[in-house]
């Protein structure tokens, strides 16, 4: 009974032993892993976090010397870079340094010469004139009043003939401060002209060569000169381009003009030729000045 008792105890002293080293041994496991042997989830992040920085700090080193391997696809643009534009693409800050450089580079517009200057008063668009245009002559549209004071207003309608070379209005406002000018017609106080664009009292005309023989019969203007007559002043538009050579040598082309639209609306006003009175006086507004000087200096003006 004894041995059984023994026996019986030693089985029971195994039974508690066992548990208890096993419950040692796992002890043991736990001490030697330490407590971070079990990761944790915000431990992980935190990792994360703190290892970013080591990435940043590579960009602060010179690229590495090109060794014939693929580049990172996603390079630092270094300060001392410079990312080539596209073709048209501009820095926002050079835009208007570079506008300010191209308006500088653009060439000048030249002046004008005095022969330009005076065919833009005019209204001349190209000194070349055809025979014929289209034989319709327009109205210039618009009404000017005249100066005050004089003892009598004649109303003028100013006609150009279509598909000539000539600025239609600014040839009739022309027209107009040549007749009004105080050393033309009007100069005494007499007469004043006012242009009108409905029935007139007497017409300017500008018209081809063609025309104005037309216009002119059965007097002889030839294609070259001009005339005033029943009612109307005819113009040759070629004389009105180009003057004469004669009178170019000595006198401008503006001066032409004027004598022109003078002596011709001068025979409208009942004025007859007139002959120079001697070389190097100066000629009268209704000698035949497109014709020969006859020896006298050019004149526009009836009281120059």
């Amino acid at each position: 009974m004894d041995s059984m008792t023994s026996h019986e105890s030693r089985r029971k002293r195994v039974r508690f032993v066992a548990p208890v080293g096993l419950l040692v041994l796992l002890l043991g496991m736990v001490s030697a892993e330490g407590p971070s042997a079990i990761p944790d989830p915000d431990d992980a992040a935190q990792t994360e976090v703190l290892r970013a920085p080591v990435t940043s700090r590579g960009s602060d080193r010179d690229p590495a010397p090109s060794d014939g391997r693929e580049a990172d696809p996603t390079p630092t643009a270094w300060p001392s870079m410079r990312i080539p534009d596209w073709p048209g693409e501009v820095e926002a800050g050079n835009e208007s340094a570079e506008d300010t450089s191209a308006e500088s580079e653009q060439p000048e517009e030249p002046e004008l010469t005095a022969a330009e200057r005076a065919d833009q008063r005019a209204g001349v668009l190209d000194r070349e004139v055809p025979r014929s245009a289209s034989g319709q002559l327009l109205v210039v549209d618009g009404e000017t009043a005249a100066p005050e004071g004089a003892d009598r207003v004649i109303h003028v309608r100013v006609e150009v003939e279509d598909g000539l070379a000539v600025e239609p209005e600014t040839f009739a406002a022309y027209v107009m401060t040549v007749l009004n000018d105080p050393r033309g017609w009007g100069h005494d106080g007499s007469v004043a002209f006012a242009r009108t664009d409905g029935d007139p009292d007497m017409r300017v005309v500008l018209a081809s060569p063609d025309l104005t023989d037309e216009l002119c019969a059965p007097l002889d203007t030839g294609g070259e000169y001009s005339c005033g007559r029943e009612g109307h002043a005819v113009l040759n538009a070629v004389r009105w381009a180009q003057s004469t050579d004669s009178f170019l040598a000595e006198a401008g082309i503006g001066t032409y003009r004027q004598y022109l639209v003078t002596h011709e609306v001068g025979h409208l006003l009942g004025y007859p030729h007139e002959d120079c009175p001697g070389a190097g006086e100066r000629a009268p507004v209704m000698q035949q000045q497109t014709i020969t000087l006859d020896g006298c200096t050019p004149n526009g003006w009836v009281a120059p």
